[in-house]
């Protein structure tokens, strides 16, 4: 259950930094960029492990 429950947040994790990446691709700004691929890689460790 807690193995389920890891991975559905990491699943979501992803998604949050993929959405905040197309957001922030209309209006480039680097900061907002950053953080998007540092939500995805953190969501994708968490999938890793």
């Amino acid at each position: 259950m807690l193995k389920l429950l890891k991975k559905t947040l990491a699943v979501c994790l992803i998604g949050f930094g993929l959405g905040i990446l197309l957001v922030i691709l209309l209006p480039f700004t680097g900061w907002l960029f950053l953080i998007g691929v540092a939500v995805v890689a953190v969501g994708l460790a968490w999938l890793a492990c």
